[in-house]
């Protein structure tokens, strides 16, 4: 981080708890959660030191509008990015402001509204299949599931197959090792990063062979004309009629990081989101019953379809609600691009600024009971994306998927509590393990099979090859998922 004790530092205080050397590292990585909350008490912005450096914390939901904003002037970027740009390198996610309009302009035809119907069949599709592959009392590792659930149904939508068994658990180790590793080294001093531990040897491999696996499938794709429908066609296609440079295309280093954006945000976020909320509802039975009795009325026994979604309003306030109380992106950063002011402090270029939507989405005064988990509190209010609901970031860095992230979570949700009651392993309350996301991993959940037919068990039987490995798509235009790292 860069020192911001120039840009007004006497007008912006100090968080307490600081060490001597080490700032706030210390509390940060022993419980990062209750640091953030412990500054909601400061109204518009405090200082946090890591090291020698320091960085300032908006707690303003004005301020943090105003920063989405000025994306020219608060650009994408501090330790959060800088690691994620390990992996992706300048993907759509973390480019800086100099390339991110072009960017955006050739991946916005992926994710254009008329597509969502497509993506919605994938993903229902591959929701059923994966709910008709549980047995009743199984013992879920939730986020495993979730993530083999929203990996597959990627694939297809981004390269309209399936990849190898091998492969495919061969990504999702990998996948695993890279998030696992993103907040500990964000949190890591440079020197001490570069040290040849065990750790720092796992993530490099995890993260070489994962670029290797995509670059071999861009290769392919290359040699291929054929228009397969999918993300990666999309891409390789997009013409950028604004282009000033003549770069009107997006060459094959460019086509890998979108490619390992898309990738790494169409699962890993949106399988701890399915995670949250299916915990949520074991844990709130009467919220999970009222559930099952909407999918009830709206599947009446059928195939769950996408032209289901305006009436799943239930099931559309528990993903609003899960992600406002676990957002994915728990915390962001930004560089200030030149100098500028921000809620009367001037900030010299250089200087870091971290936004916390977890801190925004708990406070007391903007929320009711903001620690209670209540769909209902969305029933005759909308969110505040902009300023006080930023799951997906706001203005023109917010996710580019977050439409389809919305409708992949509310049909997988729906498909699998329409056959499933889920209750509690223990009486233990499970805790968040913060990452660059909020984690879910060793989240178990128990099954009770609800009844043995209804939503189609016909289409459950129709859908399970998915399960094992998943189809080409027969959506025209299918393609792919979301960017939740787009923020």
């Amino acid at each position: 981080m860069t020192d911001t004790s120039t840009a007004s530092a006497g007008s912006v205080p100090l968080a307490p708890r600081a060490w001597p050397l080490l700032g706030h590292a210390l509390p940060l990585l022993r419980d990062p959660l209750a640091f953030i909350m412990s500054l909601s008490g400061y109204r518009e912005m405090v200082r946090v030191r890591l090291g020698p450096s320091s960085a300032v914390m908006i707690c303003d939901p004005d301020l943090t509008r105003q920063v989405f904003l000025n994306d020219r002037t608060f650009d994408k970027g501090g330790p959060i990015y800088d690691r994620i740009r390990e992996v992706i390198g300048d993907g759509l996610s973390t480019c800086a402001y100099p390339l991110h309009r072009r960017q955006r302009r050739l991946c916005q035809p992926s994710f254009h509204p008329t597509r969502l119907a497509g993506y919605g069949a994938v993903f229902a599709r591959a929701a059923t299949a994966k709910a008709g592959s549980w047995r009743d009392g199984d013992v879920l590792d939730v986020t495993q599931e979730m993530m083999t659930l929203t990996t597959r149904a990627t694939m297809e939508t981004m390269f309209s197959g399936a990849l190898p068994a091998e492969t495919m658990q061969r990504c999702l180790a990998d996948t695993a090792v890279i998030v696992s590793a993103f907040f500990r080294r964000m949190m890591t001093p440079a020197l001490l990063r570069r040290l040849p531990t065990r750790q720092k040897r796992r993530y490099d491999d995890a993260r070489t062979r994962l670029a290797a696996t995509i670059a071999e499938i861009i290769a392919e794709r290359r040699a291929d004309p054929t228009d397969h429908a999918d993300l990666l066609s999309t891409l390789v296609a997009a013409v950028d009629e604004e282009s000033e440079d003549g770069r009107r295309q997006l060459n094959d280093a460019e086509l890998a990081d979108e490619a390992l954006t898309f990738f790494l945000g169409g699962m890993e976020t949106t399988a701890i989101t399915l995670a949250w909320a299916l915990h949520l509802l074991a844990t709130n039975p009467d919220v999970q019953h009222r559930l099952k009795a909407e999918t009830d009325r709206v599947l009446a026994g059928g195939k769950l379809d996408p032209a289901h979604l305006p009436s799943l309003g239930l099931a559309s306030r528990v993903v609003t609600e899960t992600l406002r109380l676990y957002p994915p992106a728990w915390m962001m950063t930004r560089v200030v691009r030149e100098d500028a002011e921000l809620g009367g402090v001037r900030f010299k270029g250089g200087s870091t600024i971290v936004l916390s939507p977890y801190l925004l989405h708990r406070r007391a005064d903007l929320y009711d009971e903001p620690d209670r988990f209540d769909p209902d509190r969305w029933l005759d209010a909308q969110p505040d994306r902009r300023a006080t609901y930023i799951p997906f970031g706001a203005g023109a860095r917010k996710c580019i998927g977050d439409q389809f992230a919305l409708t992949e979570a509310i049909l997988a949700l729906t498909a699998i509590v329409d056959r499933w009651e889920l209750t509690p392993v223990g009486d233990q309350p499970f805790q968040p393990k913060v990452e660059t996301s909020l984690s879910s991993r060793g989240l178990r959940l128990r099954l009770t099979e609800r009844r043995s037919s209804g939503a189609g068990d016909a289409e459950r039987s129709a859908a399970a090859p998915l399960s094992a490995s998943v189809q080409p798509s027969t959506q025209p235009g299918a393609a792919a998922c979301p960017v939740k790292h787009g923020r």
